[in-house]
């Protein structure tokens, strides 16, 4: 072989040499991925970044006020509303304080556990936490121990202040913590009691003195001692700024035997600021201040009734009598909808809200609003229908300015023209027991009227076990029954109420009716109204009042006036 031939397959080898340690390189690479994909897969793993932790929450340490729900700050309904966990003590929570969280909230019962040790673990989480205290969170509510808990767990928190007792509790008892001639105002907190009282005997400072509820001797006489007379005006509010508020006024020689059994929380206020409750008090003289007033409607028939009664000082308990059905042929109501769009009725009567609001609903499915009221004259039978008709956009033509019933209407509708009025017709889409005397009234007067089924009203169902029993029992103070409807009904599912219960009627025929039931009428409206008759036992409340206080008679509400109840001061 020539040395180029040599040379030319030396290099072919050399070649070859190469390519086959190429291969093999390749196939030992193939085959570590294909080890490593294998082990990845047997072992969870993958190539995508593992997952963050998630970030950390923060919690938010609320003062939810001293007990009345309406003194609830804007911030703190916020906070409630973003939150997604909320700690509480449930047993001084109102509900009306949870209802402003979302519905799919966490709540825990700090009475439960370690509130510290539940708010750490959801922050940790990621959840925006809301810790609920009573009244401020500075000022007698643990913040200190909380929030250095928080902090030293490295969890972030923020304060919400809330309103505190100290000043909320003596504004509703009608005490000022201050005038013209004391200026200056000290706290103690004597829940753990060891108070050197010497520090807090001089005679013009105004005195706070929180948990002291069941020491109040102790206190007095260590005041006493420390150099304040036993003349000093002083008072003590129970369970302040609710319902359930309860104050005596004495001096510190007398203020222990004065309070004896009243309920804890309680304030103790020392110093001649004391005085002026005679002229500032004005929660607990409103005039149904205290009272359970049952109304038996639904709760979205019962709003602005409630609020008024609320206003009074009551405490208003709904409890429907009646349930609202749809018609069992709604073909009716199709095509009187269909006869408002197409011309066919001069006049539309509403007789209740319930019908404006079976209307509303069907003009929902059909796609339509209040202008296919455009051109027709609309007629509601008083002012709650009235305003059902505005809040829809609906302003009416005709409302009786008489008596708000259908034989209120009927003696106000003016009579056919055939001049003035292009059609006859009139729609009442009403319930399917009303009566026939509006009909009859309009008949009369040259219309024609289409009585269309828009709901049905059934019985109810009973309310439960301990409304019952508060019914039978006087545990409710007033009752108020706005048709005779309510008077049937409410005996049918929950019994006769107490003979201690004040009843309070909307007119003559429910008065009847609840005589015929052998119900004592106590109270009734001027003109039938439900606002007519919350202000008529507002008047009958404060008449009993005064009467009690001119004969010098302890203030009890109605059901303590029954054997065996609790009786206030």
């Amino acid at each position: 072989m020539s040395p180029a031939a040599k040379s030319t397959a030396a290099k072919s080898t050399e070649a070859k040499s190469t390519e086959a340690k190429q291969t093999e390189a390749k196939h030992t690479e193939a085959e570590n991925t294909e080890v490593t994909d294998i082990e990845a897969t047997s072992t969870g793993a993958t190539n995508e970044p593992a997952a963050a932790p998630p970030a950390l929450g923060t919690v938010s340490i609320v003062g939810m006020g001293p007990g009345d729900p309406g003194l609830l700050t804007l911030r703190a309904a916020a906070e409630l509303g973003r939150a997604d966990t909320v700690i509480v003590s449930r047993a001084q929570c109102p509900e009306e304080i949870l209802a402003h969280c979302r519905p799919d909230v966490e709540i825990i019962d700090s009475a439960e556990g370690d509130p510290v040790r539940f708010a750490s673990r959801a922050a940790k989480a990621g959840r925006r936490v809301v810790r609920l205290v009573s009244g401020d969170p500075g000022l007698g509510c643990g913040l200190a121990a909380e929030g250095s808990a928080l902090a030293k767990a490295g969890v972030p928190f923020e304060v919400v202040p809330g309103v505190s007792a100290v000043t909320a509790v003596p504004g509703y008892a009608g005490i000022p913590l201050t005038d013209a001639d004391h200026r200056e105002i000290r706290v103690v907190d004597a829940s753990e009691g060891g108070v050197d009282w010497e520090r807090f005997a001089a005679p013009d400072s105004t005195l706070v003195i929180m948990g002291a509820e069941h020491a109040v001797a102790e206190v007095c006489k260590g005041l006493v001692a420390a150099g304040r007379p036993d003349s000093t005006p002083a008072a003590m509010t129970s369970l302040g700024t609710t319902t359930e508020q309860e104050t005596v006024v004495s001096t510190l020689q007398k203020l222990a035997s004065a309070s004896k059994g009243m309920e804890a929380p309680a304030l103790i206020i020392v110093g001649d600021v004391v005085g002026w409750r005679d002229k500032l008090s004005w929660f607990e003289t409103k005039p149904l201040f205290g009272w359970r007033v049952l109304v038996p409607r639904t709760k979205e028939q019962a709003a602005s009734l409630s609020d008024q009664l609320r206003g009074y000082g009551a405490v208003p308990d709904e409890v429907p009598t009646i349930s609202v059905e749809p018609p069992r042929t709604p073909q009716q109501m199709d095509r009187a909808v269909k006869g408002l769009v197409t011309g066919r009725y001069e006049w539309v009567v509403f007789t209740s809200t319930n019908a404006v609001k079976a209307v509303r609903e069907k003009f929902v499915d059909y796609g339509l609003d209040a202008r296919a009221f455009a051109g027709l004259k609309v007629a509601a039978v008083g002012e709650q229908t009235a305003a059902a008709l505005v809040e829809f956009g609906v302003q009416p033509d005709l409302t009786p300015s008489g008596e708000q019933s259908g034989e209120g209407l009927a003696a106000e509708w003016p009579p056919y023209d055939e001049d003035l009025d292009p059609i006859n017709r009139v729609l009442l889409p009403r319930a399917d027991i009303a009566t026939d005397v509006l009909i009859a009234r309009l008949t009369e007067l040259g219309w024609e009227c289409e009585d269309v089924t828009a709901y049905r009203t059934v019985r109810a169902a009973p309310p439960p076990a301990p409304i019952r029993e508060a019914i039978k029992g006087g545990g409710f103070d007033a009752v108020l029954f706005t048709s005779s409807s309510t008077v049937k009904n409410l005996i049918g599912i929950a019994g006769k109420p107490h003979n201690v219960t004040v009843i309070a009627v909307i007119g003559p025929q429910t008065a009847r009716t609840a005589r015929e039931y052998g119900l004592r009428v106590d109270v009734m409206a001027e003109k039938p109204s439900v606002s007519t008759l919350a202000a008529a036992l507002a008047e009958y409340g404060a008449k009993r009042r005064a009467a009690q206080i001119e004969a010098g008679d302890p203030l009890r509400k109605p059901s303590q006036m029954r054997r065996g109840a609790r009786r206030r001061r």
